[in-house]
């Protein structure tokens, strides 16, 4: 059927469209049976071709039926690099549709009418490009001049349409809201209470509410614990309420005459459930409101008094204990290797002799690597300090660009130097001038006692500055450079020493280089120590390694001998 779809055979054939919306069930058009009789009649009055095709999970004799809201979108837009806007469609029968009407392999469509199709501005805008594409789009309940004014038409039919479901979809939230601030519960009642489909009522069930009530006695005791609870749940014949599993996406897909009735079906009771009913304040008489927070009920009764519920929260409490190991196992690598998307560290185990890391990453992380053993990140860090130290070409270039940043770096050297030799001649001078003139200062008025002392303070804090920059500044260039090559032969030196190290060895060494380690798959990110960034950042001659010695002596310890 898709091949002779494919090669044309009903491109001058329609399709029919037809959508109940989950917006408004009691409307008479949103019948799936009404829109049949009512799109098929107007195409027998009007001679249109349907195309007899039968596709499973799409269309039955040419006729779609599809179960879903027009009016709700995904809000999520992709930017391709080729210029491409992409957003999701939820409707799958409709994004089908789509897909054939826009490579021509049909003319056109029947629908009821536009609100039928869409009813929001997305697929708003699909619609639009097809029809100025050349498919034909027919509905029986509107017809569309191709004027302006049939285009105005159209827009206020897509306009109302868009609105009418704004309306409702407002009318019910605030209706929702309105009545949980009365106390009234809203949403479907936890097992225990009985869900007649009224809001205003959620009587107890006479079978579980007492074996609740029982469970929470009991366990306030501090003898019963969780699973004490689902073996007592058992004996009483204490099961979940009768439930129907998710449809799966071939029966949402399926036709109504194709749709089967799933059958209820109770499970026994687990852990997870009993601690969920132990810690719902539902069972106190209570719901939650609009904003999150629990107020009294006016819909059920409680089970429970909020004095038992309290003494049950507090006996769980107690017995929520996390494990903090006094002493850790002293394995490598302990704390400094994460996630690269989740940052959750890689804790080391053993197992069988053999150290291995493990990470619990939140839920979504892209990264799959769990799990590794200590050799795949030995080999990975081998790599990475074998490329931490300049080749001898690169000293070389580095040796050819230096002359020259040492010649520039001195001769702005000396102008600086001048120039604070000049200013320290001035101070001294100033100062000269106060303490000669001292006394005639004072009497003519121009200094105070305290200003005057001021003043030559001021002075005397200024000539220390300038000292200070001038014997800051009499740090050689040559000495930055010998400390960079130094630390090149050191890392060099290391990693022979690194290959036949032990594992704690090896350890020592990686501290010393690396402060992070980030895995993302097959791949290992790093980011090294201050002092080390000067090998990151290849021919940057001008490495401040002065003000920090440290890698340097760190790896004078591990290569005495150098």
């Amino acid at each position: 059927m898709i091949e002779e779809i494919q090669n044309g055979k009903y491109r001058d054939c329609y399709l029919i469209y037809n959508r109940k919306s989950t917006d408004d069930e009691e409307n008479q058009k949103n019948s799936i049976s009404y829109q049949k009789t009512e799109n098929t009649r107007f195409a027998f009055k009007e001679r249109l071709p349907i195309a007899m095709i039968t596709i499973q999970g799409f269309c039955v004799d040419g006729i779609i039926s599809e179960k879903h809201s027009g009016f709700k979108e995904d809000n999520n837009i992709t930017f391709t690099k080729e210029g491409l806007v992409q957003y999701q469609i939820d409707r799958p029968k409709f994004l089908k549709l789509a897909e054939f009407l826009s490579k021509g392999y049909f003319k056109g469509i029947v629908c009821l009418c536009w609100d039928r199709i869409s009813r929001n501005k997305g697929d708003d805008t699909l619609i639009r490009k097809l029809m100025r594409n050349g498919v034909d789009f027919l509905f029986t309940y509107a017809t569309y001049e191709k004027t302006s004014s049939g285009a105005l038409h159209m827009d206020i039919d897509g306009m109302f349409s868009q609105h009418h479901s704004r309306v409702t979809s407002e009318k019910v939230t605030i209706t929702i809201r309105n009545a949980r601030e009365k106390g009234i519960c809203t949403y479907r009642a936890p097992i225990g209470y009985l869900n007649l489909g009224e809001m205003e009522i959620k009587p107890q069930d006479p079978e579980r509410a007492p074996i609740i009530k029982q469970m929470f006695d009991y366990y306030t005791t501090g003898d019963w614990s969780l699973s004490d609870l689902v073996r007592y749940a058992t004996e009483q014949g204490f099961v979940t309420v009768p439930m129907r599993r998710r449809r799966s996406k071939k029966e949402m897909l399926a036709e109504e005459d194709e749709i089967v009735e799933i059958e209820k079906i109770s499970r026994p009771m687990t852990v997870n459930n009993i601690s969920r009913i132990l810690t719902n304040p539902f069972y106190t008489g209570k719901i939650l409101n609009s904003n999150g927070k629990y107020i009294s009920s006016t819909s059920h009764e409680a089970i429970v008094s909020e004095e038992l519920f309290n003494q049950v929260q507090s006996v769980l409490n107690k017995r929520k204990v996390s494990i903090h190991y006094i002493e850790k196992l002293d394995l490598p690598l302990r704390g400094i290797v994460r996630c690269e998307h989740c940052e959750r560290v890689y804790t080391p185990y053993e197992k069988k002799g053999i150290n291995y890391f493990n990470s619990r990453c939140v839920a979504g992380c892209s990264n799959t690597l769990k799990n590794f053993n200590f050799s795949f990140i030995e080999k990975k860090i081998g790599k990475l300090i074998s490329n931490l130290y300049f080749t001898d070409n690169e000293i070389a270039d580095m040796d050819a660009r230096v002359g020259t940043d040492i010649s520039l770096f001195e001769e702005k050297r000396k102008k600086n130097l001048d120039k604070v030799e000049r200013q320290k001649k001035k101070i001294r001078e100033d100062l000269s001038y106060i303490r000669s003139n001292k006394l005639l200062l004072l009497k003519t008025g121009v200094y105070t006692p305290e200003g005057l002392l001021e003043e030559e303070t001021k002075l005397n804090n200024e000539l220390t500055k300038l000292q200070n920059e001038e014997q800051s500044s009499d740090v050689a260039m040559h000495e930055t450079i010998k400390d960079v090559y130094k630390l090149s032969e050191l890392v060099k030196n290391v990693l022979p020493y690194y290959e036949l190290a032990k594992p704690h060895e090896k350890e020592k060494i990686i501290r010393i280089i690396f402060s992070e380690l980030h895995i993302s798959q097959n791949m290992l990110n790093y980011k090294c120590k201050k002092g080390f960034e000067c090998f990151e950042n290849r021919f940057n001659p001008i490495c401040d390694l002065t003000g920090n010695r440290t890698p340097i002596l760190a790896l004078r310890r591990l290569c005495p001998n150098r």
